[in-house]
């Protein structure tokens, strides 16, 4: 499987492709990545968002997951950039409940790009995070989407 690692903003991350479809970002580093066109793009198209140039990303992708967190992801996806929904109303909007919505979001192998960061609980909490520094990555995130953290 092609794959090839980038360092940004916040930390070490690897791209994987499969099939010719961007199937995982995972935090860190591996070594000797192959670096084919499509993940060149979708290095270029992190590269910009963290630089503030992209708020959308335009890259063919697949997930692997359940039917329900594939759900998930796609509603995540509809979370324009800079805004949040609290796992509640993605939960009414599923027809589910807001626990299985936030573990939907942990699982998700696809962080930033398919926004799981812009998913945020009620009261005020940021509720959690999978990257790598947890919830300083989301407020990071959520900050450089112009959205400030206190907002919760």
């Amino acid at each position: 499987m092609p794959y090839v690692s980038m360092k940004s903003p916040i930390g070490d991350l690897t791209l994987f492709e499969e099939d010719g479809r961007i199937v995982a970002l995972d935090w860190g580093w591996v070594e000797r990545g192959t670096a084919t066109p499509l993940l060149t793009e979708a290095r270029n198209q992190l590269d910009q968002y963290f630089d503030g140039e992209r708020q959308d990303f335009d890259l063919p992708l697949a997930p692997n997951g359940s039917l329900f967190q594939k759900k998930v992801w796609a509603s995540l996806q509809r979370i324009p950039y800079g805004q949040v929904r609290r796992y509640g109303e993605l939960a009414t909007e599923l027809e589910s409940a807001p626990r299985a919505v936030g573990g939907a979001c942990a699982r998700n192998p696809l962080p930033i790009i398919v926004p799981c960061h812009r998913v945020v609980g009620s009261g005020g909490s940021l509720g959690g995070y999978s990257g790598l520094e947890g919830l300083d990555t989301k407020r990071f995130l959520l900050s450089l989407e112009g959205w400030s953290t206190t907002d919760a």
